[in-house]
C-alpha cells in the first residue's frame, strides 16, 4: 500500500458548494464549470491522508505536467502505436471493432489502429459520413465500415450478426460512441432514456452478443480487451437504481443523465474484468480528456468560446482529437495493460484515487464497488430482457 498526503485546493480554483450546475469556478465560465450537477462536500483546509493501491506508472507522466492546449507535448494515438512497436503489422491477425468512428476521437482511434495491420470494423450510424471521414484509411477486406446505432437495439443486434458473419473471433472491442447532455429527456424507439441507451445500453448489448467471440479470440500472449470510453462526467451521478430511466418528475438533468451513463460504462468494464479476466478477457474504462468535437454541441456558448481561446485555462486543458484518442489506444493495445484490467484511466495512466481537481481529474470512489457493479449488471440484463449466459 502507498500512503500520500495532499493539501486541499484554495484560492483561484475554489470549490463551489452552493451552485448548480457546479464544479468549481474560474474567473469566467469554462467547460469545467458545467461537468457536475450536484454539490460537493467542503474540502478541509488541513492536511489529510488517503490510502490507495500501487498504480502502473506512465511513461507519459512528464508530458502531462505542462498543459499547453491542443497539439502540445501530450501524446497522440499514433505515438502510442509507435511506442508499443505496433506500426506496420504489429497487430496483423487481430480483429478490432470500434463504435462511433465517424467523428471526433473515434476517427483518430480508428486511424491509429488501422496502421497496425489489424482487421478493423468501424461502426458508424451514417455510412456515407463514415466513408467521408475515414475514407483515407479504409481498405477493402481489412478496414471496413459497419452500420451501428447504439440507441437502437435492433441496429445493435444487426451489427453483431453482420460482424459474426465476417469474423468468428474478436480481440478488441472499443465502446466509443456517445452523446452528451441532451437538453431535454428524449426516449429511443425502444423506450429508453436517450443518453443511457446510446452510451451504455447499446454497448452493453453489443458486448453481450460478442462476448463469446472475444473469449474465443483471446490467447495467452494477447488477451482480449473491452475498452469503455467513459468520462470524468461520471462525477455527476451514481447509478439511480430506483429510476434508471430518469422518468420521475424533475429527475432528468442533462449532466445527471450523462454522468449515470458513464458510471454505468465504468461498472461494465469493472464487472467484465472481474468475471471474465480469469478467462482471458480484460476490460478498462477511461477519460479521454477535453476535446472540442461535436460531442460538446449542447454546451453553453461561453464554454465553446473558452475551448478555442488560447488565453483561457480551459484551452490549455484541451487536447486535439489525435491526443484525445491516445488513452483509448493505450487501453486497447498498450503492453503495460496486457493481462490486466478493471481500472479507470486518464492521461495515459491509471487515474489517481482522489481528484486533484474535483470533477475534472481523478475519480469518485463509488466507481470501484463490486456490489454496485453486480447490481448494475443485473439491472441492465432485466432492462434489456436478457438472460445471464
Amino acid at each position: 500500500m502507498i500512503r500520500y498526503v495532499r493539501k486541499a485546493y484554495r484560492g483561484p480554483i475554489a470549490l463551489s458548494q452552493y451552485c448548480r450546475p457546479n464544479l468549481f469556478v474560474f474567473a469566467k465560465p469554462s467547460i469545467l464549470t458545467y461537468l457536475v450537477t450536484k454539490p460537493y462536500p467542503a474540502y478541509p483546509t488541513y492536511l489529510h491522508t488517503h490510502t490507495t493501491t500501487a498504480i502502473i506508472m506512465s511513461r507519459y507522466a512528464e508530458a502531462h505536467k505542462q498543459m499547453g492546449g491542443p497539439g502540445d507535448a501530450r501524446p497522440t494515438a499514433m505515438q502510442i502505436i509507435r511506442d508499443n512497436g505496433l506500426e506496420g503489422d504489429g497487430l496483423k491477425g487481430k480483429v478490432i471493432l470500434i463504435t462511433g468512428c465517424s467523428s471526433g476521437i473515434g476517427i483518430e482511434t480508428a486511424r491509429a489502429l488501422a496502421s497496425t495491420g489489424a482487421r478493423l470494423f468501424l461502426a458508424v450510424r451514417d455510412l456515407d459520413k463514415g466513408r467521408s471521414t475515414c475514407g483515407s484509411f479504409l481498405e477493402p477486406g481489412r478496414v471496413e465500415l459497419i452500420h451501428l446505432d447504439t440507441a437502437d437495439l435492433a441496429s445493435v443486434r444487426a451489427c453483431a450478426a453482420e460482424f459474426l458473419k465476417k469474423s468468428p473471433t474478436l480481440n478488441i472491442l472499443i465502446a466509443n460512441a456517445a452523446v452528451m447532455a441532451t437538453p431535454t429527456r428524449v426516449e429511443t424507439k425502444d423506450g429508453f432514456e436517450h443518453q443511457l441507451a446510446t452510451n451504455y445500453l447499446g454497448h452493453f448489448l453489443l458486448f453481450y452478443l460478442l462476448k463469446d467471440a472475444l473469449l474465443k479470440g483471446s490467447t495467452p500472449a494477447f488477451n482480449s480487451r473491452l475498452v469503455n470510453v467513459a468520462s470524468s462526467g461520471h462525477h455527476s451521478s451514481e447509478i439511480i437504481f430506483d429510476d434508471f430511466q430518469l422518468q420521475k418528475e424533475g429527475a432528468y438533468e442533462p449532466f445527471k443523465a450523462y454522468g449515470q451513463s458513464k458510471t454505468a460504462q465504468i461498472y461494465l468494464s469493472n464487472y467484465v474484468d472481474r468475471v471474465y479476466g480469469p478467462k482471458g478477457l480484460h476490460a478498462l474504462s477511461l477519460m479521454p480528456g477535453g476535446i472540442a468535437t461535436t460531442l460538446q454541441q449542447h454546451m453553453p456558448d461561453a464554454v465553446h468560446k473558452d475551448m478555442v481561446n488560447p488565453e483561457s485555462r480551459t484551452y490549455r486543458w484541451m487536447k486535439s482529437p489525435e491526443q484525445g484518442a491516445a488513452t483509448t489506444v493505450l487501453a486497447a493495445v498498450g503492453t503495460e495493460w496486457e493481462g490486466k484490467g478493471g481500472k479507470y484511466l486518464e492521461d495515459c495512466r491509471e487515474s489517481r484515487t482522489q481528484p486533484l481537481i474535483p470533477g475534472v481529474m481523478g475519480y469518485k470512489e463509488y466507481i470501484y464497488d463490486a456490489e454496485k457493479e453486480d447490481k448494475t449488471w443485473a439491472l441492465t440484463l432485466k432492462t434489456l430482457g436478457l438472460e445471464e449466459h
